[in-house]
């Protein structure tokens, strides 16, 4: 009998989802461009990064087992994730935060399916993750 992980990709890209729900519903009710936003901003990155991430596993568990064409459904399903992260580290490091709300836009579809009666991700989840984004800046 195998051992059974509970804490699978899957599981983790759902909860790692979801903090980008929350994420975004607080940025929408956020007015002016604070730390905070910068912070939830940064972590929106990082999300996405592990999202992509745990795709490739996945996507690789699949195609040993031979099932290529749920390999391929998952692929297609999250093949967003990276160019988003992308969008979102530009727009971050060039200090264009008025691209902030039409990247939301973008985002909000990817998320309509989870559903937030309550927000359960502690804000000091994203404390400090905008200066460790900013260290990863190349020097020009």
């Amino acid at each position: 009998m195998g051992v059974i992980n509970t804490d699978s990709t899957g599981k983790q890209r759902n909860q790692t989802m979801r903090t980008v729900a929350e994420i975004l519903r607080r940025l929408s009710q956020k007015q002016v461009v604070d730390d905070e936003v910068r912070n939830m901003t940064a972590m929106l990155v990082y999300c996405l990064r592990e999202v992509e991430a745990g795709i490739d596993q996945s996507a690789t568990a699949w195609e040993k087992r031979d099932y290529w064409v749920k390999s391929e459904e998952l692929r297609q399903r999250y093949m967003w994730v990276g160019d988003m992260a992308d969008q979102l580290r530009a727009m971050i490091y060039s200090e264009q935060w008025t691209l902030l709300p039409p990247i939301m836009l973008k985002l909000l579809p990817r998320v309509a399916d989870i559903k937030i009666t309550k927000m359960t991700r502690d804000v000091t989840l994203w404390d400090g993750v905008y200066d460790k984004l900013m260290q990863e800046k190349p020097a020009k």
